[in-house]
Parts: C-alpha cells; structure tokens; sequence
C-alpha cells in the first residue's frame, strides 16, 4: 500500500524524505545515515566525499547553459532528534519514522517527525537527482551531529569547498530569512551522595510531571513554557516538615529540547505531605493555564525504594536547583524581539548515588554566554558539584549588506509579492561555524514551515514545502556569475 506522504508534491522531495527517515539518524550515531548517503551520491554517478569525522560532500557539475555561475554549497545535517511520548512504544535504533498527513500537516505518530533537517536534505537530494532543473555547479554538504554539539561543522575538514555562497535549509519559517544566531555553550554538573537507609515509618509516592509542549530551548524559549525539572523541583523544594528525601529523579531528555516530562520517587514520613503536593500543583497548573494547558501532574504511592539520597543532600539539590536560571536571561537591545541570552535546564538525573543535571545556554553576544553559563552553574558549585562548560561555538554575525540576502529579497518579492522577514535566531546553525571553517562565505539560512521541532509534536507544512522548493529552484536558477 502507497504512503500518502510520498504522493505529495514535489514527490521527488517527498520521497526522498520518507527514505531518509527509515534510516535511524539520531545524534552521535549516524553510521547508517552516512552510509546511506555515501551509496546515494556514488549511486548517482557523482563524486562522494566522507570527510574524517562523517561529513558526505556530494559534488554535481552546473548544468549547461550555467557554468559560468558561481558554485552553491548547499547544506543540511543528517542527524535529527530522536524524542518520543512517554506511552509511545517505539524503538529508534530499529524502527523508521511513522509519518502521517493529518489535514496541511506532515506529523510522526507518537513521535519526533525529523522534518529538522530531513526537509533539507531530501530538497538536496532532489536537486541532486535532477535532470531538468537548471543550476550552478553544486557541493552538497551534509554534516553530522548538528543537535548535539555541531561536531560534523566544527570538524568539517579543511580543502573540500570551493563555493563562495552557502545556503543552509535549516530555518524554520518559510517566510523568515536568517542572516545571525546564536552561538551556544553546555553546563555539565555532577555530585556524588551516599544513599541511606529508608526510615521504618516512611511511605513511598512517585510524582509525574508531563503533558508539556517542550519545544526548541532556543526559537521556543520566549514562549515561557513550562520546564518539567523546574517544576518538579517545585513541588519537592522546603518539604522538610513532610521527612521528604529523594529516592530518585528523571527528568529531560535532550540538551536542546525543553523538558517535557520528569518523574520522581520521595519518601515522607507525615501523609499530609499529599495535600500540600495537590495544593502546589493546582497553583502550578493555573499558572500554566496559557501557554502549557496540557500540564500534568499525578502523585500516586509505590513500591518502597531501596535507599534514598539523606535529608541534608535532598536540601542541598532542591536549594540548588531552586536557583538555577532557566528560561529568557536578557532581551536583544540591537534586534527588537529577539532573544540575546538564555538559558534551558535540561535534564536532571539523581539515581545510585549520582546526582548530575544538563543544561545549554545561548547568546549572540560572546561574553554574555559565559556569564549566564557561570550564572547557571553557580549555585550547583555552591552546593559542591563538580561543573564543567563544555561545547562551545560561536555565534554568526549578521550581514545586512549580502549580495545572497539581496538576491533573495528580490527574487521572494517578485514570487510572492511580499517582503521576507529578515532576522537573526536565537537558536545554533551552522552557519557560524563553518564561516570559521571557511572564510569569506556570503551565507543565508531558510527553510520550510516546521513547528515544535525537537518535540513529538513536530510537524511540516505541506503548502510551505512546495513553496520552499518553488523558491531554492528560483535562486539556483538567477545564481550570480563568477
């Protein structure tokens, strides 16, 4: 039976997109997307590069009638997200990506779709493929390990890229040019505890927080929704009188997705320590009411643990994780509207005598992402966690006066008969490292409709793919001479 997906317009692109996402490509494991690819471009006829760290550089000469046009680089990364609800069942190191037409959508079941980036790489793909399409010399890039740590861009090696324009198709409005992002930085924290026996009059309650939005920590962090290990932590913070300490906590998934679930086992010694949880998370909830109706929470007894972490560490971890920052640190003061700093707080994990959190800070502004990084890992070291800032890169500078930015302004005007939003993210691309890597690229960055991406709420606009592609053939086709 035909995938309706793959009947959608342009099919070449739609196609090559549901054969990418039967390959699992999640981060810092895309052996099998590398090979893929490497087996598509030689398929291809066309020279075929997998660079030391896994990169795969696919090369195609202009065709006729374009030679004398400057050569594109257009580039996507391989690996997406891989995230999942909580009752999906699912298995990413074996199962391909579920995808579905739900109305003017492209979703997954259950969850994420993988649309950031494999809406890029397919439309590379495509133009790849082609015969009948009119464009510059090609050097398709796809990099490696983009969502967590843009290792394939930092590693990218030296000498395989002669084009001087990179068209990156990793934005995700496709009325949005983005010519600036955000550079960004990790915090690693760790501790050690000494587990104790649980007290002979103690009762064991798991408590779950889901039901949230999540999102990207970077485009989404503005929107102010909840943060699954904030409010955890919440719920759990002064319940001393109730003899709490913790058993256990999971919390998070990803570094560069918001936190959409966390579950915690406590023990308490006093039953009215329930009533107190109810009350906080009715509070919570209604504070949450907007921008994250779906929050909830459940409290529910279980089996007794085998140790918990003592009082005075519980203390010591819900003080600290009470201060941490997470959330919109400072606003843009040379772009109105756009996130300067932030932070998101993305995963805690307290189990077997270890206590460690992840989070990833971001900022256009150099110095202002170290300081919310210390800002962020200080009252984890007050609370005598080893922390370690690791991971990272450099933000991208815009560039109002771009020969590529003016092109395309133009060419999207006589299209669409509008002006594109021109702007800069608050969120990583490549873009910023790889003009380290190669000086002197005049870059730009957009993409198709994609919302919650990093989420199992990911989804793709199926009008704006067609309009995306319609767009990247009108560039390549008016590409500036040599």
């Amino acid at each position: 039976m035909t995938n309706p997906v793959r009947t959608l317009q342009p099919t070449a692109l739609w196609n090559h997109f549901e054969d990418i996402n039967a390959v699992p490509r999640p981060s810092k494991k895309e052996e099998r997307i590398i090979a893929f690819m490497k087996a598509f471009g030689e398929g291809l006829g066309l020279k075929t590069v997998v660079d030391s760290i896994g990169n795969v550089i696919i090369y195609k000469a202009a065709t006729p009638g374009m030679e004398d046009r400057k050569t594109v680089i257009l580039q996507s990364h391989l690996d997406m997200v891989h995230q999942k609800n909580a009752d999906t069942n699912f298995d990413f190191s074996t199962q391909g990506i579920q995808s579905y037409i739900d109305g003017e959508w492209v979703k997954a079941r259950g969850t994420t779709l993988g649309a950031d980036n494999g809406i890029g790489v397919a439309s590379i793909m495509s133009l790849l493929t082609t015969t009948d399409i009119p464009h510059p010399a090609i050097e398709a890039l796809f990099t490696i390990d983009e969502e967590t740590g843009m290792t394939g861009a930092f590693k990218l090696d030296k000498g395989l890229l002669e084009g001087k324009i990179l068209l990156n198709l990793d934005t995700e409005d496709d009325d949005e040019f983005s010519i600036g992002c955000a550079g960004g930085i990790d915090t690693n924290t760790s501790y050690n505890y000494t587990p104790e026996p649980v007290p002979a009059n103690a009762i064991a309650y798991q408590i779950t927080v889901n039901g949230l939005k999540g999102g990207h920590s970077g485009v989404d962090i503005h929107l102010e929704r909840g943060n699954a290990n904030k409010i955890m932590n919440r719920l759990i913070y002064q319940c001393e009188q109730f003899g709490l300490q913790i058993a256990s906590i999971d919390g998070g998934s990803l570094r560069n997705a918001i936190p959409r679930e966390s579950f915690a086992t406590v023990i308490v010694t006093d039953e009215n320590f329930v009533a107190e949880l109810e009350s906080r998370a009715t509070a919570i909830k209604n504070e949450f009411s907007l921008q994250d109706e779906g929050l909830k929470i459940t409290i529910s007894k279980t089996e007794m643990p085998q140790d918990v972490m003592s009082k005075s560490d519980t203390q010591k971890v819900t003080t600290a994780i009470q201060a941490v920052h997470n959330g919109v640190f400072c606003m843009s003061s040379a772009i109105a509207g756009l996130v300067e700093t932030s932070s998101s707080f993305a995963r805690v994990q307290i189990k077997d005598g270890k206590f460690i959190t992840q989070s990833l800070q971001r900022s256009s502004i150099e110095s202002a992402k170290y300081n919310v990084a210390y800002t962020v890992g200080a009252p984890l070291k007050l609370m005598g966690c080893t922390v370690e800032h690791t991971g990272s890169y450099p933000g991208w500078a815009p560039n109002p006066d771009s020969a590529i930015l003016r092109l395309m302004e133009n060419k999207y005007a006589e299209l669409f008969g509008e002006k594109p939003h021109v702007m800069a993210i608050h969120a990583g691309l490549e873009c910023g490292i790889l003009g380290e890597r190669y000086h002197g690229l005049d870059m730009i960055s957009f993409g198709p409709t994609i919302k919650h991406p990093h989420s199992p709420d990911e989804k793709v606009n199926i009008a704006s793919v067609q309009k995306f592609w319609n767009f990247l053939l009108a560039i390549l086709k008016d590409t500036p001479k040599n």
